[in-house]
């Protein structure tokens, strides 16, 4: 039985609005062909799961949409070089008349669906291990006086440590910055990744 994920309504609300009908038929189009399909958020952004593996996810930019296929490399008609990034594997979709028809986008469905029943995988290319993120010293000035927050930062994984630490640096205005400064802290020393509210 298919199962619907509310984040993913959320997200195609705070779409922009030419995005919301081709988000909204690419996930239709996707239950039709897998009644079983799993929905969930990955990277901040919708994805269809089936047989415990990605199908296909959807992403909506400033000016248009994508649809990226995880194996598109095996699926006819989604070449290795269609996808990969922001502009996804069927294009830059700028409104629903972008998409392939129903039948074809349900046959790279149902083509994904096949190599995932069959157990495929695809490797992918291993990336060197970014370096650890230098910590701001309005953070490091407020862990340190907090040592709650400080033993939970430091029990977080490098990325984790990563997120609290670009989101305070690119804050603009100094207000802005102890803004986040304080909600790091008090969302760290709860056990709270910077991203919590998007994870299961």
């Amino acid at each position: 039985m298919a199962t619907t994920d509310p984040r993913i309504d959320a997200y195609i609300d705070k779409s922009p609005e030419f995005a919301k009908p081709i988000l909204t038929h690419v996930r239709a189009v996707v239950h039709a062909a897998c009644p079983d399909v799993e929905e969930t958020m990955k990277w901040s952004m919708p994805h269809f799961y089936y047989e415990g593996q990605m199908l296909c996810g959807v992403a909506a930019f400033k000016e248009h949409a994508a649809v990226n296929f995880w194996k598109a490399a095996l699926i006819e008609g989604l070449g290795p070089d269609s996808g990969g990034n922001s502009r996804g594997n069927l294009g830059k979709l700028r409104s629903v008349k972008d998409l392939p028809g129903k039948r074809q986008l349900s046959g790279y469905i149902k083509a994904a669906m096949k190599l995932n029943e069959a157990g495929v995988t695809v490797k992918r290319p291993k990336t060197a291990p970014k370096p650890e993120a230098k910590v701001p010293k309005e953070l490091a000035t407020a862990l340190a006086k907090n040592k709650k927050a400080k033993a939970a930062f430091e029990g977080f994984s490098p990325g984790q440590r990563r997120d609290y630490c670009e989101w305070i640096g690119e804050a603009k205005r100094e207000e802005t910055k102890a803004a986040r400064v304080s909600q790091a802290v008090e969302w760290i020393a709860e056990g709270k990744t910077r991203n919590w509210k998007y994870q299961r």
